[in-house]
């Protein structure tokens, strides 16, 4: 009986530390793209909103601590599995975009730029 309550336990702790890599509660627009491609993988996400905020995996984090977290949670992967997804409101402008691009590549990580397939019609 006690075997069981220890799996329990263990499975809780586990369920409370993972990682969720949910973004979908941020508000962004993407840029128009042609051409595009989807990863085959992602291991992080970055978004950029229409604020001007930045997010790691859907938690707000400082463009200064980008690469550190990027980093540690890219750990030892191999190239070609160290794929992050970018995602930046297309009202975004470069002082606040290219810090965190500079992030990833510090980072070693394969930045993925997450476009809109469809132009839209002008407004």
């Amino acid at each position: 009986m006690a075997m069981g309550d220890i799996a329990f336990l263990l499975l809780i702790f586990i369920v409370l530390l993972a990682r969720a890599r949910d973004d979908s509660h941020l508000v962004w627009q993407p840029a128009i793209g042609t051409e595009l491609v989807k990863p085959a993988s992602q291991n992080a996400s970055v978004v950029i909103d229409k604020q001007n905020i930045t997010y790691l995996n859907g938690r707000p984090t400082l463009p200064e601590n980008l690469a550190a977290e990027l980093t540690s949670l890219l750990g030892e992967l191999p190239s070609g599995n160290r794929t992050v997804l970018f995602k930046v409101h297309k009202d975004v402008i470069a002082e606040f975009f290219e810090p965190a691009i500079e992030a990833v590549s510090e980072a070693g990580g394969e930045l993925h730029h997450v476009l809109d397939p469809s132009p839209r019609p002008p407004n």
